[in-house]
């Protein structure tokens, strides 16, 4: 691969076209060469692929490898003063996304019964509970209000708290971590020292657990004399940091976008039977969670191009989702769209394993959010609201939101949730 025909200084993270479509410079690269070489701030050479049928094939063809002990580490956003990781990182013990069959194999089957669509099923009514609870809390205070805060953020961390038997009351604590470990702001060291807190805390946990255990879902991993401590650390640190940072920014961000798109905002209200397609739309349309790294494991030929043994690829789940090649007009918010071969969750083996649970969450909370406020409204400008062009995950800081407190308070009155229900 020739340096000079590679993109230098690696990805385009400012959102120049707007908060909810990809960096020009990303949409201009797929238009051009969907699988494209790639510089790193380091000097190190790779690939990125951002069509729609690359990304697919790519991402089901296990020739390439999750695993970052075999590839080098590093970010694929250039941030000054921050030291790179150019060395392969150690293979982490839990971390099944970062493990290939028969690793990956082994820990994900053990997880694979507590996330089908019928235990999920059964777990609806308790997540609509509560999302209408915090939507209650929230109609309780006085408007403006940051959405992040008193609604996107709680419904996903306590779901995901009593699903795995996490304290809620511990939040404050993990969810400060998580956000300090995705920042691309914070240097590698702040980063290291966010994950081993973390870690640490869950690491206690599970050894609680596996001595006295509970009726969740880490207790049932701890019974199993097959994991080790560490392995149930590893799995616990990425249920709880993708149970309720994905979630979180698709309620947020999602609310956002709807609110910039009246028009589509006001046909969901009037037709609540189209929110599942919604959420599917909106899941492609913004398209959260981006980067995703492969390592070649040999030569292997992809969109027309060579890519040679040992390359570091870096997977652009956003720029598929925009490909015109699979959407009709694809940068436009659409709540008509059939929008089900969209790959927000990923695809194949690593596809998301909480994907109905967030479907559920998200379904539960935009009903009750559109539904309890029907004048939702920004309560400061669009160009204001602060957005996490510096996280892994995409979303906003907060969004500020105010409504008319009277109809917040007749809504809560007339569907009977009061401060007295049980």
């Amino acid at each position: 691969m020739s340096q000079t025909a590679a993109i230098p200084h690696g990805l385009p993270v400012e959102r120049d076209a707007g908060p909810f479509d990809p960096p020009r410079p990303l949409t201009r690269l797929r238009e051009t060469r969907p699988v494209s070489p790639l510089v790193f701030p380091d000097g190190h050479e790779g690939w990125i692929v951002t069509g729609y049928e690359a990304v697919r094939q790519l991402m089901a063809d296990p020739r390439f490898s999750s695993r970052q002990d075999i590839g080098v580490i590093h970010d694929a956003i250039e941030i000054p003063g921050m030291p790179m990781v150019t060395e392969p990182s150690p293979q982490v013990p839990g971390l099944f996304i970062a493990m290939d069959p028969p690793d990956h194999t082994r820990l994900r089957r053990k997880l694979t019964g507590a996330f089908t669509v019928k235990r999920m099923k059964q777990l609806e009514e308790h997540i609509v509970d509560i999302a209408e609870r915090q939507l209650d809390e929230m109609a309780r205070l006085a408007p403006p209000v940051d959405l992040v805060k008193e609604f996107a953020l709680p419904v996903p961390s306590l779901v995901i708290c009593a699903m795995l038997g996490v304290p809620y009351a511990d939040r404050e604590s993990f969810q400060a971590n998580s956000a300090n470990f995705l920042n691309t702001d914070l240097s590698l060291d702040e980063k290291i020292a966010a994950y081993t807190e973390l870690t640490a805390y869950l690491g206690e946990l599970v050894t609680r657990k596996r001595a006295t255990p509970g009726e969740d879902l880490l207790s049932d991993l701890a019974r199993d004399s097959d994991l080790a401590i560490e392995e149930l650390t590893g799995i616990a640190f990425l249920l709880l940091l993708a149970g309720h940072e994905t979630t979180a920014n698709m309620l947020a961000l999602g609310t956002f976008a709807l609110l910039e798109h009246p028009e589509q905002l006001a046909e969901l209200r009037a037709n609540p039977e189209l929110l599942p397609g919604a959420v599917e739309e909106l899941l492609r349309y913004l398209s959260i969670a981006d980067n995703f790294y492969r390592y070649a494991t040999e030569d292997i030929e992809l969109g027309g191009e060579t890519i040679g043994k040992g390359s570091t690829v870096v997977v652009s789940l956003l720029a598929a989702n925009r490909d015109p090649r699979r959407f009709d007009n694809p940068d436009t918010l659409d709540i008509h769209r059939k929008a089900r071969g969209h790959l927000s969750f990923g695809h194949g083996i690593h596809q998301c394993l909480g994907q109905q649970l967030a479907r559920i969450e998200m379904r539960a909370g935009f009903d009750g959010l559109l539904r309890r406020f029907p004048t939702l409204k920004l309560a400061i400008p669009a160009d204001e609201v602060k957005l996490r062009t510096n996280m892994r995950i995409y979303g906003v800081h907060a969004l500020p939101v105010t409504w008319a407190e009277a109809e917040a308070e007749t809504e809560t009155e007339a569907v009977g949730l009061s401060a007295e229900r049980p």
